[in-house]
């Protein structure tokens, strides 16, 4: 059952009620080794960091931030924090220098806790051109500070500051007059248009949005629940502290790249992603299924078959499935199905909440089929993530972000803008009066940018309006739902539609190399360099071949008519890709300028 409280007083009466049980297993940095805390020491922790905060002379909604890749020091810092009422900004580990002193600056930071070696340099170096800097404490030991750095310490430093709990009355005093407009976080979006600006998200959001998440979201204290987006994110945070609410035991995963021995090695029962997790998952599951023998094949279709029929068009209606259909889903779920699932570290698969971009309708149906309960859903940092998601007592649709939480009201506006209000969502930008006059209308509703529409009490997206293109044709061109299709081919690692005042829709792709390379071996193709691959005339017309079949449902002023195949990624260092790896495409439009003019040049 869930703990209704607010998150300054969170994980101490999950202590009263929890003990000594596990609360969080991780790793230390640079350690194989997975250790366990539990909710007492999670809670002795959270006061330690509270009474150190307040030896370091922190003061109620002053601000701190968070510089660093999840760690069980980040949710020490920021539950200590809420422990005297300080605010927590979260930011990325993968910020640029000039991010993070934008950022400093904005907020007025005292205090910057970092992660590792990376983290700790651009902190240094940035330290001088923020007056309000304090101090850098950094988690991971190993870090070499600088010998010309007296304003840096050691989290293990800080903590001792903290140790004997000398401040405590103070701390329970500051915990208790928490208020719901006070400020919880202030969470800088990655900005994919501009400079980036600081969503308020206040104790009251997160009230609403736990007790609105608790009806419909059924993660609960048996549960152990991976985390492997950064806790910078809105989702993997509310979807974090949610668990917390409800007992679960979290799995801190730090470094994403490894994310799939961490599952094999910690075998959670829940996980939010982002769909190119799935993405990958169905693209390698399809690979070995064309790499097996016809038999084989055959086999693992039919299996599939099963899978949807059961857990698509029955259960994922709220329907009963025949008694036949059930024993044989029994049968094949045990032999085959259970091994696909296995592989993953997913033996005892809940359920695994996905959002943040559009998610294929073939993966989200694969998905289901080997009997993994994805719950897709909707949400912003605006509207402390989320605004609907499937009810899986409700049945869900294919194609859908699923039905609204209890607490928002959602009205679709002029051009089909989806329009929120409630409890949910932020009051405003931080610093940034005029911009809050222009996404908030005379009725309170806040516009998201997003088309869709309702039916059937499910909402479905359409389009991110400022991302729609209109070609020199006059039509209209969504590249978020081409790019979709495209990236579930195991051919495809990253695709860029362009079409905004074109005649014809284009795409830059960056193939799965890998696999390029092993066809261009099998098919004696010669090559030495990835750009002697995407420069072949014969690997251009597979790929698009591949990139044909998938756009065949397409309208024709909507398909791809001309592909450059790209040898090198699309990367953040480029600025070409935002800290949640979403295209920034006007800096690729710019990088690309000569590239896509080419494709346009008359034959």
């Amino acid at each position: 059952m869930q703990t209704r409280c607010y998150l300054s007083v969170l994980i101490h009466e999950q202590a009263k009620k929890y003990g000594n049980r596990p609360a969080l297993t991780f790793r230390l940095f640079g350690s194989l080794k997975w250790n366990h805390v539990s909710w007492n020491q999670f809670s002795l922790r959270v006061k330690q960091v509270s009474n150190a905060l307040l030896n370091l002379g922190i003061k109620p909604q002053e601000n701190i931030a968070v510089f660093s890749q999840n760690c069980i020091h980040y949710l020490y810092t920021d539950f200590g924090a809420y422990g005297v009422n300080v605010v927590s900004i979260p930011f990325y580990a993968t910020s640029s220098e000039q991010q993070i002193q934008y950022m400093v600056n904005d907020a007025q930071v005292r205090f910057l806790f970092v992660g590792e070696q990376e983290q700790y340099d651009k902190a240094h170096r940035i330290f001088a051109l923020c007056p309000s800097l304090e101090r850098i404490i950094i988690f991971d030991s190993s870090v070499r500070i600088s010998t010309h750095d007296p304003n840096a310490l050691y989290f293990e430093d800080f903590i001792k500051m903290g140790e004997g709990l000398p401040r405590q009355s103070e701390v329970d005093n500051l915990s208790k007059s928490t208020k719901d407009d006070d400020i919880c976080n202030i969470l800088y979006t990655s900005g994919t248009t501009g400079e980036s600006k600081g969503v308020v998200l206040t104790y009251g959001q997160y009230q609403a949005a736990f007790i609105a998440n608790d009806k419909c979201v059924p993660v609960g204290e048996k549960d152990k629940v991976m985390d492997f987006l950064p806790f910078t994110h809105i989702f993997e945070r509310g979807w974090a502290y949610l668990a917390l609410t409800e007992g679960a035991q979290l799995i801190i995963n730090t470094y994403p790249k490894e994310i799939q021995e961490s599952l094999v090695q910690t075998h959670p029962t829940c996980m939010s992603s982002v769909p190119r997790f799935w993405e990958k998952v169905y693209a390698k599951v399809k690979e070995k299924i064309d790499e097996a023998n016809p038999m084989q094949r055959k086999i693992f279709q039919h299996a599939l078959a099963v899978g949807k029929k059961y857990n698509v068009d029955y259960k994922g209606r709220g329907k009963r499935p025949p008694l036949t259909l059930a024993i044989e889903y029994q049968v094949i779920n045990k032999s085959i199905l259970s091994l696909v699932r296995k592989q993953l570290g997913l033996e005892h698969p809940h359920i695994f909440p996905t959002a943040g971009a559009t998610v294929s309708p073939e993966v989200e149906e694969f998905v289901h089929s080997i009997g993994i309960g994805m719950i897709v859903g909707y949400g912003m940092t605006e509207t402390l993530a989320t605004v609907t998601c499937d009810h899986l007592n409700e049945g869900y649709t294919i194609g859908s972000v699923g039905r609204p939480i209890s607490s928002i009201d959602i009205k679709i506006g002029e051009n089909n803008e989806i329009l929120l209000k409630g409890p949910t969502v932020t009051k405003g930008y931080y610093n940034r009066p005029s911009l809050n006059a222009q996404v908030f209308d005379a009725d309170g509703y806040f516009h998201t940018g997003d088309a869709g529409y309702l039916k059937d009490g499910e909402l479905y997206l359409t389009e991110r309006i400022k991302d729609l293109f209109k070609t020199s044709n006059g039509k209209y061109i969504a590249p978020q739902m081409t790019e979709a299709l495209l990236l579930v081919d195991k051919f495809v690692d990253q695709v860029a539609v362009i079409a905004d005042q074109r005649k014809f829709v284009s795409a830059l792709v960056v193939p799965e190399f890998r696999l390029v390379e092993d066809y261009a071996r099998s098919h004696h193709i010669p090559f030495e360099t990835r750009d002697d691959l995407c420069a072949n005339q014969q690997i251009r017309n597979m790929m698009m071949d591949r990139i044909n079949t998938l756009q065949q449902g397409l309208a024709s002023y909507e398909q791809i008519k001309r592909i450059t195949l790209l040898p090198h990624h699309f990367s953040m260092e480029n600025g070409e890709l935002t800290n949640t790896l979403k295209l920034k495409r006007p800096v690729i439009y710019k990088n690309f300028a000569k590239v896509i003019d080419k494709m346009y040049e008359e034959e």
